[in-house]
């Protein structure tokens, strides 16, 4: 599963640049450090590190991943499989590339606006030679919808924070076992682990907003979200006939439920600044309205 390879990428980058940075990752628009003189020795090592990251993924990738040999480059649209499930993917990991790429580069102390740069371009550059390795690869082909995904996902971070000042849209992902992958366990997961990441049908990806970052006095709690969320069942195969014949029926599902902006959570504690950071690509838990072919379902608990 081709999702696997971005979510590698994010956990790598936040474990190597975290740890060169520091527990030092606080909201963007709380950064007074624009009229301090940045740290270039960090910055040389944030530079350093993600370097290093990306040399060694894409390395490892091309070992691992791409087993059969590289071929000639080619060019496929696969804008109409997984039900677009898999450009949510791809858009939801380069908006996070981006977030935390421009808060580990804002600890160096550069300005608010080449640490945004700096951010929205790492979410396009991390992706773009692994889509053109998939170009090259006899088992995927480079695919136009993939890289727009991965364009949109950086632009919806560089967006906001030129617009608003602050991430007011918080992407989200929630993922949850479903009974496809006993189905179809090469292509949908066998472990654990797998089944979380590979199986489409049981993944949501949501937008999270707090109406009082919209409506000032509005008395509604600046951490409480309404979040709308985007979700499919039915897909055992990338095609939708293919899963048809195999008896199946893919179906779209909105989703609309509440969560929690995890950074609006007032604490001291630069760890738990940090970590409500990092965690917040999370979706809460929580009861959830779904709006499909088939009606309307509520969900008590829904992840």
């Amino acid at each position: 599963m081709e999702y696997l390879k971005r979510v590698g990428i994010v956990v790598m980058l936040v474990i190597c640049c975290y740890g060169r940075a520091g527990a030092q990752t606080i909201p963007v628009q709380q950064d007074s450090s624009e009229h301090e003189p940045p740290n270039y020795r960090r910055l040389r090592a944030i530079f350093a590190g993600q370097s290093v990251l990306y040399a060694a993924t894409l390395l490892g990738l091309s070992k691992a991943w791409y087993k059969n040999d590289l071929s000639q480059f080619r060019i496929k649209d696969d804008s109409r499989e997984w039900l677009q499930m898999d450009k949510m993917g791809h858009m939801y990991t380069s908006y996070q590339i981006a977030r935390h790429t421009a808060a580990i580069y804002k600890t160096s102390g550069i300005s608010k606006r080449q640490m945004l740069v700096y951010g929205a371009i790492s979410g396009i550059i991390f992706q773009t030679p692994i889509e053109i390795l998939d170009g090259f690869s006899s088992d995927y082909g480079f695919s136009p919808g993939d890289m727009a995904a991965n364009v949109a996902g950086s632009a919806l971070y560089l967006g906001q924070m030129a617009l608003w000042d602050e991430v007011r849209i918080h992407p989200k992902f929630s993922s949850h076992f479903t009974e496809y992958a006993q189905v179809r366990p090469n292509l949908l997961g066998q472990t654990p682990a797998e089944r979380l990441l590979k199986d489409y049908n049981g993944q949501t990806y949501w937008f999270s907003g707090s109406p009082s970052s919209f409506i000032q006095h509005s008395g509604w709690p600046p951490w409480l979200c309404l979040s709308v969320g985007y979700g499919v069942s039915g897909m055992v195969s990338a095609e939708t006939w293919r899963s048809r014949e195999m008896g199946y029926n893919p179906t779209r599902t909105l989703y609309f439920s509440l969560d929690v902006d995890l950074t609006k959570i007032k604490t001291r504690s630069k760890f738990l600044k940090g970590l409500a950071f990092i965690t917040n690509s999370i979706k809460v838990p929580a009861p959830a309205l779904g709006f499909d072919k088939h009606g309307v379902r509520f969900k008590p608990f829904y992840f």
